[in-house]
């Protein structure tokens, strides 16, 4: 398995449509860094917020989830309580293909500031907007700008195109659009 170049991701993006909106250069300018790097792409966050709350003390059940959990908000600065969670996504929308699974970490910017991001693996033949998860380790609010840079996602090729991708086996998340809750 091998990581793969702004040069191919370049050309995935404008060829097959892999990532939609494309950002060719890494782009600053008083925001936090977003679009192409050397050997991945950062991806901003759109402006729709899933904020964690326990106002009803309900349980999280990943095989029950219930969506009174979340307050939403579309805004330009997300503020997440302290020890607390905030779902969103991707602006741009992710076609994988399916012999290269991608891997996403957190942007510096936020991790310094006891930010994490997480997701998991976007596998091959997946596509849709990727759901991130931003956690506030801190004792204090915490934001998150909405349209500017959130993580950067890694892509690496395997020796070969797998059996059966995400698609073949009709993944649950397959072609999803907004923030998306867990399905079971």
């Amino acid at each position: 398995m091998s990581i793969l170049s702004d040069k191919w991701i370049r050309q995935k993006s404008q060829d097959d449509g892999m990532i939609e909106p494309f950002v060719e250069a890494q782009r600053r300018e008083g925001n936090i860094s977003f679009g192409l790097s050397s050997y991945g792409y950062d991806a901003r966050v759109a402006d729709e917020f899933k904020i964690f709350t326990n106002v009803d003390s309900s349980v999280v059940d990943p095989k029950s989830f219930d969506p009174k959990n979340f307050v939403d908000r579309q805004t330009d600065v997300c503020i997440i309580p302290p020890n607390s969670f905030a779902l969103a996504r991707t602006v741009e929308y992710f076609r994988i293909p399916e012999d290269v699974l991608v891997i996403c970490l957190g942007k510096s910017t936020y991790a310094r500031c006891g930010i994490i991001v997480n997701v998991t693996p976007l596998e091959p033949g997946w596509e849709g907007h990727v759901t991130l998860e931003f956690s506030n380790t801190t004792p204090l609010p915490a934001k998150i700008y909405a349209n500017e840079g959130a993580c950067q996602f890694l892509f690496l090729k395997g020796n070969e195109r797998c059996e059966t991708s995400y698609k073949d086996r009709a993944g649950k998340y397959m072609g999803q659009r907004g923030v998306t809750l867990p399905k079971l």
